[in-house]
């Protein structure tokens, strides 16, 4: 992977690129809330490899190797902010073809990048995304406080983040605990993707029910498929690293 520093709007990213298969596109991973590039672990290269695709991964504002964020208060579209630096960054790389692949939050941010910015999105995997609130969302962000305050959680991710873990942990667990960010909800945007769509999702996500998949491609505009992984969690490409890797390579396949 060549790795390089891209500065959008005044920030520094981290960003690996590789770029071995010509003219083909680019598949694009977007992480979760406390993820990095290191995170990926070598699922990127597998799926590079079996699909014969380039492809490009980068630590958002705030996470692993790119710059600090100002400040944990975040407003309460920052996710759809998310999607603009996402498509000012493949602006700046000239990629006009990417297939997103985004994990939770990460999921999120593809599906509004697809519906605004169509023009540099061939398709989507979104993989444990959220488009609305749920219950069993803040009962898994409680119960990562509580790890957070009482394990070794926060000293596993300084090994990815360093300095930056109190900030995006507080960004991601204060916000989405906030009373007003309970009504938050990206379905508007979901008509506006016609691009073809996979929805990868454990049966057991402890961070959000199937209703979130059923709700996402009963609503886009173009074509659809759901993947659901029995007795595995919100980690499909770490928990069931086969059998996520198996369908992304159908569903790419089938649309090249």
């Amino acid at each position: 992977m060549k790795h390089e520093k891209i500065t959008i709007n005044g920030n520094s990213l981290h960003v690996e690129m590789q770029k071995d298969h010509g003219s083909r596109p680019t598949i694009v991973f977007l992480h979760d809330s406390l993820g990095s590039v290191q995170l990926w672990r070598d699922f990127p290269k597998k799926l590079s490899a079996a699909t014969g695709c380039n492809v490009m991964v980068y630590d958002r504002l705030g996470y692993g190797q790119s710059d600090p964020m100002p400040s944990f208060n975040r407003p309460l579209n920052y996710l759809e902010l998310e999607a603009d630096t996402l498509s000012d960054l493949l602006a700046a790389l000239a990629i006009n073809d990417a297939i997103l692949f985004g994990h939770s939050d990460g999921g999120s941010i593809a599906l509004i990048a697809a519906s605004k910015y169509p023009h540099r999105i061939k398709a989507v995997i979104c993989e444990a995304a959220h488009i609305f609130v749920e219950d069993v969302t803040i009962k898994g962000i409680k119960d990562a406080i509580e790890a957070y305050n009482t394990t070794n959680l926060q000293e596993r991710l300084k090994k990815y983040h360093g300095n930056k873990v109190e900030t995006l942990f507080k960004a991601w667990t204060l916000t989405w605990t906030r009373d007003e960010y309970r009504d938050w909800n990206i379905g508007h945007f979901l008509s506006g993707i016609h691009c073809p769509l996979l929805f990868i999702q454990g049966e057991a996500d402890e961070f959000g029910t199937l209703a979130q998949v059923d709700r996402t491609i009963t609503q886009v505009s173009g074509k659809s498929e759901k993947y659901i992984i029995p007795s595995v969690g919100h980690t499909p490409h770490k928990e069931a690293p086969g059998s996520t890797l198996d369908v992304s390579v159908q569903f790419i396949q089938s649309i090249l």
